[in-house]
């Protein structure tokens, strides 16, 4: 995910995103050099099981992050909705893009991979060991999930999407208690997060040697095939941010009346510093620049555009669904109507808790409680993480682009009254 950083408190954390991307070239090259060869079993005796604690360490700190950054940011979304009828009218535009979004994103990367499927080969390198991924729940079981008898069972057996709708509702419950014991939530929720953060990028740090090893596993198995599997994933995942990028540019002329040549023009700058930094936050002067250029009233920019970087991702939800439906293209997972809604649903409501994470940690936090919500397996997101680096391109250009747009758009309806 855009890799933005934020006053939020937060411990700043510096993952080695470039050098797992180049751990996990080397790996596949030094697996398929291997392939065969006398010093093969040795070699994967210690890679494989380094590869597989380091994805469990990795899975093992999912649920308690999702739990406090839940809270924190429905908290925090919520707040904002009461600032005023500019801040309402603007949330309530953030959450149509993002569910739009998401339901979006699943039909185009369903529709995308009936048209282009993942080679056989692709699957069984991608899918980390997690071919049979047994049967997804029906309808009356995934309602029945929803509202668990024992919470402390569900968070004990993994069950994301119940976890998730609880802490929403814990969240929002919150509101409504006086200010002394809801700030004490809020401080508590927001150091679960911070120290689940500290631990999530400790595990992070490690993730060059344990996507080595991953990859090393898999190019002895599967050769260099392996590398064109994430080449297809890569285009798929960015396919669902493109056509975010350009609902950017029709929200833009249909709702904030912009013209298509003015608002592209605005939008070059904009795009080169996203490009550069994979960082909204770093965009925000440039944003806020463009803006000018096309009009918007400096009242409004001032408000929505930090307001728009601090709550709103409007790539998230589309291509977290999209990693997760292609990772359960790779497991064999099959999806229903139900499970996909309740994907749609889990990714709206992480997406609003992940927007001042980096790239790498957003990737974990958002794509594994969509996965496990949708009864998915995590597994493959081990080797999928090490490429985020390039799906957060277009991330980053397709949130700025709506943060733009949804600007525009807010002023266009709005007397300028917060």
């Amino acid at each position: 995910m855009d890799a933005q950083q934020s006053a939020s408190g937060y411990p700043e954390i510096k993952v080695p995103a470039a050098l797992t991307f180049a751990a996990l070239i080397a790996g596949f090259i030094l697996g398929s050099m291997l392939r065969g060869s006398a010093a093969e079993g040795p070699l994967l005796a210690i890679a494989e099981p380094a590869g597989t604690l380091w994805l469990r360490a990795l899975q093992l700190t999912i649920l308690p992050l999702v739990i406090g950054l839940v809270y924190t940011g429905i908290s925090q979304t919520l707040a904002a909705a009461g600032g005023g009828r500019i801040a309402r009218r603007a949330v309530t535009l953030f959450c149509v893009v993002l569910i739009a979004g998401a339901t979006m994103s699943a039909l185009l990367t369903l529709g995308l991979l009936g048209a282009f499927p993942i080679p056989a080969s692709a699957a069984a390198a991608l899918s980390g060991g997690a071919g049979d991924a047994g049967s997804v729940p029906g309808v009356a079981e995934i309602l029945s999930a929803m509202m668990p008898g024992n919470i402390f069972a569900a968070a004990a057996a993994g069950a994301m999407l119940p976890m998730v709708l609880f802490v929403s509702l814990f969240a929002l419950a919150a509101t409504k208690l006086a200010e002394a014991p809801r700030r004490s939530l809020a401080v508590l929720f927001e150091g679960v997060a911070g120290a689940m953060m500290v631990i999530v990028g400790w595990v992070l740090m490690l993730a060059p040697i344990g996507v080595f090893g991953l990859a090393m596993s898999l190019g002895a198995k599967m050769g260099s095939g392996a590398i064109g599997a994430l080449a297809h994933y890569i285009l798929i995942v960015s396919a669902a941010g493109l056509v975010v990028l350009l609902a950017g540019y029709s929200v833009a002329l249909t709702l904030g009346g912009q013209k298509l040549g003015a608002f592209a023009r605005a939008m070059l700058p904009v795009h080169a510093v996203a490009i550069s930094t994979q960082s909204s936050l770093a965009c925000l002067p440039a944003m806020l620049v463009a803006t000018r250029k096309l009009g918007v009233r400096e009242a409004t920019a001032d408000f929505v555009l930090p307001l728009a970087v601090a709550i709103f991702r409007a790539t998230s939800p589309a291509m977290n669904l999209a990693v997760a439906i292609y990772a359960a293209h790779l497991t064999g997972t099959p999806l229903t109507p139900v499970t996909l809604a309740a994907g749609v649903l889990v990714a709206f409501l992480v997406s609003l808790s992940s927007v001042s994470l980096p790239g790498t940690i957003s990737f974990v936090v958002s794509v594994g409680p969509v996965a496990m919500a949708m009864g998915v397996p995590v597994a493959p997101l081990g080797l999928l993480v090490a490429v985020e680096m390039l799906p957060d391109l277009m991330r980053t250009l397709g949130n700025v682009t709506m943060d733009v747009a949804v600007t525009a758009a807010v002023d266009k309806g709005s007397d300028g009254v917060g």
